[in-house]
C-alpha cells in the first residue's frame, strides 16, 4: 500500500537525517571508490547499515538497491524494491554545505510507487505517492512551473551537458543552475524553484528513483534523455539520463538533443 510505505519511507529518512547531523561538519571519514565511482563517508555507511536494517525488518519480502550495498540481484524477484542513496549529493556533505539529501523509494513493476527525499539541514521533506494525492513539501502541495519558452528559463545541470556537442539543434538560451544532489534538482523542479533539470550521463536509479515521481506527481514530464519514460529495477541500475520539466518546455529541450550523446 503507497500510504503505507510512505509513512515507512518518511520515518527512516528522518533518522538517516539525525546521523548525517552528527556527522555533519565534523570531518568524516572520507574513502574513494573504485573506478573513479565518487566518493563515500562514514556517515553515508552508516546510514546504509541503519536503513537496511530498518526498511528491511518492516518489509521483509522487498528486494534491496541501494548505493552503498553490493547488488543482489535477488530484488529482480521481488515484486516490490527499495531503491535507495543513503547520501545524495556526497561531495556537497563532505564540503559542510547543506544540498544532501536522503533519498528513498519502492518501486513495484517498473515504477515508483512511494518517494521520500529528505534534506536534514534545512528540514525539507519531499514525498508522493502514487496515487490521487499530489506531491508535497513539508506537508503542502508543491507544483512545477510550466513555462512555454526556452529562453531565460532556469535549467539544473553540470556544466557537461551544456557542451555543444549534446546539442545538434543549437544550444537552448537558458540559466544554467547547479545543485550537488540529483535527488534535490528534480525535488527543486517540483517546487517550482527551477523550470527544468536534465542530465545526459548514464544515471544510478538510486539517484533520481525517490526525486522522479515527486518530480512528476507535482506536473513535471519526467522521461530519458531519448524521450522513454524511466523503468526501474533494472538488472544494470542505469537510465539513459534523465530530463524534468513543464510539458511544452521538456518538449523543447528533448527536439534539441542528440539522444545518443552522454557527456562524462
Amino acid at each position: 500500500m503507497p500510504a503505507s510505505d510512505l509513512s515507512l519511507l518518511v520515518e527512516a529518512a528522518h533518522a538517516s537525517g539525525e546521523i548525517a547531523r552528527r556527522f555533519w561538519q565534523q570531518s568524516p571519514g572520507v574513502w574513494h571508490k573504485a573506478d573513479n565511482a565518487g566518493p563515500v563517508t562514514e556517515a553515508d555507511l552508516e546510514i546504509d547499515a541503519m536503513l537496511h536494517g530498518m526498511l528491511r525488518d518492516a518489509r521483509p519480502d522487498y528486494g534491496w538497491l541501494s548505493e552503498e550495498t553490493e547488488d543482489d540481484t535477488a530484488r529482480l524477484k521481488a515484486e516490490h524494491v527499495f531503491i535507495i542513496d543513503p547520501i545524495d549529493g556526497t561531495r556537497a556533505f563532505i564540503e559542510g554545505a547543506r544540498g544532501f539529501a536522503h533519498s528513498l523509494a519502492v518501486a513495484r513493476g517498473g515504477d515508483v510507487t512511494a518517494a521520500a527525499v529528505y534534506l536534514r539541514m534545512p528540514d525539507l521533506m519531499f514525498t508522493a505517492t502514487c496515487d490521487d494525492a499530489p506531491a508535497m513539501l513539508n506537508g503542502a502541495p508543491i507544483a512545477a512551473n510550466q513555462p512555454d519558452v526556452l529562453d531565460g528559463a532556469t535549467v539544473l545541470a553540470t556544466k557537461a551537458n551544456f557542451a555543444p556537442a549534446c546539442w545538434p539543434h543549437g544550444l537552448p538560451p537558458v540559466e544554467r543552475h547547479f545543485r550537488s544532489s540529483l535527488a534535490y534538482r528534480l525535488c527543486l523542479v517540483a517546487q517550482g524553484r527551477f523550470d527544468a533539470m536534465l542530465t545526459l550521463r548514464p544515471t544510478w536509479e538510486w539517484d533520481v528513483a525517490a526525486g522522479s515521481l515527486i518530480a512528476r506527481k507535482a506536473g513535471a514530464v519526467v522521461s530519458d534523455q531519448a524521450g522513454g519514460a524511466p523503468r526501474f529495477n533494472n538488472r544494470h541500475p542505469q537510465l539513459n539520463g534523465m530530463i524534468a520539466a513543464g510539458r511544452l518546455m521538456h518538449d523543447a529541450l528533448l527536439a534539441r538533443l542528440t539522444p545518443t550523446t552522454a557527456p562524462g
